[in-house]
């Protein structure tokens, strides 16, 4: 592609139809003899992506790779959330894709390196580094050949494995990634004090755990309550304690700490609604502390499976959605309002309830169809 493609009246172009339909796009002969449709298009998609995930690369001079390198990228808001996390003097990144998290990780660091076996990729970070002013050593290496020939010493380690096989199918076990993180994880924790690993929401907590001796923390990382990504972090000098920590970025709810192995010590107390009910975000969903959060928020929880909570006093500082409440029968409910519709331990899901009842989605309101231990019930907030 090179330069070509930031022409100006090229990048006129682009910037003109940004809200084009790009399959017909394509069926078009490219306007200019030196730069293809595709090539054109592949950038109309970064600049897309760019709006929404990563704004800061939205300026003259850069260059974006083809969308599987972009939707494999991390946000700009996980990966700034990251970097408040990490600093010392060299900072390597051992699978830098299309550079996101290592522009924003290296930012507490001297002396960064970027490994990356896609020659063309690696280009293009390197050129975009350039118009955006920040220094890097760029290797284009496979990871195995960099780590076997490496003399060099690391404070700080960062990897985020591929997560498909050979035929393109998503694979979530460590054995399974590229690289394969239980054979070289040795390996990095000897030319480093920290390794930080970043993998799929899917995986099991309690898998890695069994799997990888020298985890020292955990960090369960969601955007607007949907769960991005498991960050985990390991030393050869773990002491055994594993601190664990849900984050809900851009939701306002406060984050929430803990010692893995606490929930099988907790217990919950049981009680039908009383005037709040408390619905956990997704990181806290997916940690699976559900008796945990009852005992240190001192709330009741409903029944063993529907994981909402309940209290008579409101408790401030939950780490996801509080709302006033009441039981309503469903002889209540009427045709054609609007209700943003919650159903858990329900035998009906969201749309069929919406169905049934002929309702609306959206709104102010809330209507949540869950059980107690006393049987179906269904809450609406006041």
């Amino acid at each position: 592609m090179g330069n070509k493609i930031l022409n100006k009246e090229i990048q006129n172009y682009i910037n003109a139809n940004l809200t084009t339909d790009l399959h017909s796009l394509l069926l078009k002969k490219s306007p200019f003899p030196d730069v293809s449709m595709q090539e054109i298009v592949q950038q109309i998609k970064g600049k897309q992506v760019a709006q929404r995930k990563f704004p800061f690369l939205l300026k003259e001079g850069i260059i974006f790779p083809p969308q599987l390198n972009l939707e494999q990228s991390s946000s700009e808001k996980t990966a700034l959330y990251k970097s408040e996390i990490l600093k010392g003097k060299k900072f390597i990144d051992l699978t830098s894709g299309f550079g996101i998290d290592a522009y924003y990780l290296s930012q507490n660091f001297e002396d960064i390196t970027l490994v990356e076996q896609n020659s063309e990729l690696l280009e293009i970070v390197a050129r975009n580094w350039t118009v955006l002013e920040k220094k890097a050593k760029f290797i284009n290496q496979k990871l195995e050949n960099f780590l076997n020939e490496n003399q060099e010493a690391f404070d700080v380690i960062y990897l985020d494995p591929a997560r498909r096989d050979n035929n393109k199918n998503k694979v979530f076990l460590l054995e399974d990634l590229s690289p394969n993180i239980l054979e070289i994880q040795n390996k990095l924790l000897s030319i480093s004090n920290e390794v930080v690993i970043k993998l799929s929401p899917l995986i099991d907590l309690k898998y890695l755990v069994s799997v990888l001796p020298n985890i020292f923390r955990i960090e369960i990382i969601a955007l607007k309550n949907d769960v991005k990504e498991i960050v985990i972090f390991l030393s050869k000098e773990n002491l055994g304690e594993i601190i664990c920590k849900c984050v809900n970025l851009e939701s306002g709810e406060s984050d929430f700490e803990y010692q893995f192995g606490d929930e099988e010590n907790a217990h919950s107390e049981y009680s039908e609604p009383e005037k709040y009910i408390y619905i956990p975000n997704h990181a806290i969903l997916k940690a699976g502390i559900f008796n945990l959060i009852s005992e240190k928020f001192k709330l009741k929880k409903l029944h063993p499976n529907s994981h909402f909570y309940t209290s008579d006093e409101k408790t401030n500082d939950f780490p996801g959605r509080v709302l006033e409440v009441k039981v309503i029968d469903s002889k209540e409910i009427k045709k054609k309002e609007q209700f943003n519709i919650i159903s858990k331990n329900y035998p009906l899901k969201p749309e069929e309830l919406k169905k049934k009842y002929g309702l609306k989605d959206g709104g102010e309101s809330y209507l949540i169809f869950t059980q107690s231990k006393k049987g179906k019930i269904i809450l609406k907030s006041i």
